[in-house]
């Protein structure tokens, strides 16, 4: 059950009218009370019933009885409403189920606690199936305002009882889910109706938020952002101050007619200029293709995984504000994927990105200055595009985070964001089951000869024991064993390279440990080969492990034949 309580406002004849109205599309059925603080209070009925204006008005007299009373003292805004809807799938329950429920709920809130004489008046009215209204007006018959602060959370802490209780569906919560907290504006019921008739399965809104998103994924300031815009078909218009500063902006699908325009902030609070701004400035400089080559600097296929891979610590460790700047950026990153990636990976990445700006959602700011590094290699990603294997192991690390999401929002039980996460999880794994098999295959063909196989095969058993035999057996194996090939040849030390990688993540909820290895070596093998001051400090850190009887440490093998150590 999900409820949702509106601004509180002044007019209670206003409110009662709506509920016992017809609807805007003739919606409401049967409206009656089905429960309130006075069993003998009237019953306006339907719109069309004998005498419903009358016995409205008596209604509103009643409920605003203590309002009046109350005079200068009673609250600005005395009109409390909230709707309570059930899933859809749900039975349908019975008036006096409703009333029950009704009932709970107020005393949840602090509106009309149990056994309160002087609990606020209040009534509950059903004009469809599956929800009812309740309006309180929020005076006590002590003359003084009830104590309802936190009434939202308190309602929906008792909504999940009443799910066991009643054997309901189990509705998704989160955070997100109170009315004004969401980053994200949600679209309006006449918006919705409108998509509807034009046979869009997204409203104008959505629409408009995914084209921002992704032209701000890959512009690297304002006016690139705006052509982007432009180019993607958008109509844009700029605000400028007196003095020729920039501001506001607006969109508008270019739909033929009178183009309806939306700001920047109604589509998304951190879509404001303000936050853009934040957003684009905070960039770390990457080198350019040409100056990568030259200097042998890392892919930023890399370093971005790299910065990904770094978010679950983050999650664990640091302040909000510095992991939403990560969660933004990575938010970027999956909006700029689709137009790095083959055709047949878009559409999942497309769904990934906009389930993920769910899954990570806080209402934490974010101070985007701890991210620069992970939005400038996005940045830098335009000119050096993906092979399958950088898209693939990018797609890993993105897993890993969203994963960490998944558990960092049921631990605060914020159930919404782990469904967003879940499902975010089930595109981009199939983004990533789509090409990895094409990359693992690729590598695989400069699989080693016998001989070092079985020598990489010693070297697995001594750095991981545990997961040994399960990665012999694995399809990626023979990619493990190229990729360890690669590694050794431009000078670094397999068992060194394997422990490391071993290390960026626990293997053990691994779908494929032998996957997890090969991205991991491919992004450390891109490193600069340690020099020999580096190898002696690693060999004296690998023996400290092992002389601390640390789980997986590593004790050298013996040389292998033609090889000295």
């Amino acid at each position: 059950m999900i409820a949702n309580i509106v601004k509180p406002g002044n007019h209670t004849y206003g409110v009662l009218a709506y509920l016992f109205d017809k609807g805007r599309a003739n919606e409401h059925t049967d409206q009656h009370i089905v429960a309130s603080w006075d069993d003998f209070i009237p019953d306006p009925g339907p719109w069309d019933s004998p005498g419903h204006k009358q016995r409205l008005g008596q209604l509103t007299q009643a409920l605003d009885l203590r309002v009046k009373q109350a005079g200068n003292k009673a609250p600005e805004g005395h009109v409390w409403h909230c709707s309570i809807r059930a899933a859809p799938q749900d039975h349908i329950l019975t008036d006096a189920e409703w009333a029950t429920i009704a009932r709970r709920v107020l005393h949840a809130t602090g509106i009309a606690p149990d056994g309160d004489p002087d609990g606020c008046r209040w009534v509950a009215v059903r004009h469809a199936e599956d929800h009812i209204h309740i309006v309180a007006t929020k005076v006590r018959g002590d003359l003084r305002p009830p104590r309802n602060w936190n009434d939202y959370h308190r309602a929906m802490n008792e909504l999940r009882a009443v799910e066991e209780d009643f054997g309901l569906t189990r509705v998704a919560r989160g955070p997100e889910a109170a009315a004004g907290t969401s980053a994200v504006k949600r679209s309006t019921r006449a918006e919705e109706e409108k998509a509807k008739r034009l046979g869009h399965d997204k409203t104008a809104r959505e629409r408009l938020r995914h084209t921002v998103r992704t032209a701000l994924s890959h512009a690297k300031d304002l006016n690139e952002f705006f052509n982007l815009l432009a180019d993607a078909g958008l109509q844009v218009e700029t605000r400028t101050l007196p003095s020729g500063d920039l501001q506001g902006y607006k969109v508008a699908l270019p739909d033929a007619g009178t183009p309806i325009w939306f700001s920047g902030s109604s589509l998304a609070t951190d879509l404001s200029l303000p936050q853009i701004r934040q957003r684009l400035a905070a960039t770390e400089a990457q080198p350019t293709a040409a100056s990568s080559a030259r200097q042998h600097c890392p892919s930023p296929w890399h370093v971005a995984t790299a910065a990904a891979e770094r978010i679950p610590h983050h999650l664990a460790h640091a302040d909000d504000r510095a992991v939403q700047a990560h969660l933004t950026v990575l938010g970027e990153v999956l909006y700029a994927l689709p137009a790095h990636a083959p055709v047949r990976l878009q559409a999942e990445l497309h769904r990934a990105a906009a389930t993920f700006e769910h899954a990570a959602h806080t209402r934490a700011r974010a101070d985007h200055q701890h991210a620069r590094a992970l939005r400038g290699a996005l940045k830098a990603m335009r000119y050096q595009p993906a092979d399958h294997t950088g898209l693939a192991m990018l797609l890993d690390a993105a897993i890993l985070v969203v994963l960490a999401v998944q558990r960092h929002s049921a631990l605060h039980h914020h159930d919404q964001q782990v469904a967003a996460a879940r499902q975010t999880l089930t595109h981009l794994q199939a983004a990533y089951d789509q090409i990895a098999p094409t990359s693992l295959a690729e590598l695989a063909r400069h699989y080693p000869s016998d001989s070092t196989v079985h020598w990489y095969a010693l070297t697995l058993h001594e750095v991981l024991p545990r997961h040994a035999e399960q990665i012999l057996t694995e399809n990626a194996w023979t990619a493990l064993t190229a990729t360890l090939a690669a590694a050794e040849a431009a000078g670094h030390n397999p068992a060194t390279v394997l422990q490391q990688a071993a290390q960026h993540r626990p293997l053990d909820d691994a779908k494929s440990a032998s996957e997890v290895l090969v991205w991991r070596i491919q992004r450390l093998g891109d490193r600069h080969v340690p020099g020999p001051g580096a190898r002696t400090a690693q060999a004296r850190r690998l023996r400290t492990q092992t002389d601390s009887g640390l789980p997986g440490a590593y004790t050298p093998p013996a040389s292998r034949p033609g090889q000295s150590r």
